[in-house]
């Protein structure tokens, strides 16, 4: 029987796997929900769009890099190209010890970007 309230999120295993894969970069939280992501400084540098599918920002080097060897593309959203991530095969998703170089490239990067703005209002 559902209660009212909060829904239960349903087991998924690229979740499972992406949070797998954080655990391997200390320091690094994961947001979000449906859409689990990691952010730093405002800067969001890995998406889990609609727990499906995993987009990683690179630097343009590693970006290029990452691109060719894969044999992928950049990442799309709502129809809208995210220029600086790259879209991560299904296959490397459960190879958390490759993914993991990728992983901290795009940790390191997005402490280079300029911090964002909070939208919270002080009180």
């Amino acid at each position: 029987m559902a209660t009212a309230g909060k829904k239960q999120p349903v087991p998924n295993k690229k979740v499972e796997l992406y949070e797998r894969l954080l655990k391997t970069v200390p320091g690094i939280e994961r947001k979000g929900d449906a859409n689990p992501y990691t952010a730093l400084n405002g800067n969001m540098f890995t998406l889990l769009h609609q727990s499906e599918t995993l987009a990683i920002r690179l630097p343009p080097d590693e970006r290029e890099k990452f691109l060719k060897r894969y044999d992928t593309t950049l990442f799309e959203a709502y129809g809208a190209m995210m220029q600086e991530y790259v879209r991560v095969p299904d296959v490397l998703l459960g190879k958390t010890a490759e993914l993991s170089k990728y992983l901290k490239l795009s940790f390191e990067y997005a402490k280079t970007l300029k911090p964002k703005p909070t939208a919270r209002k002080k009180a």
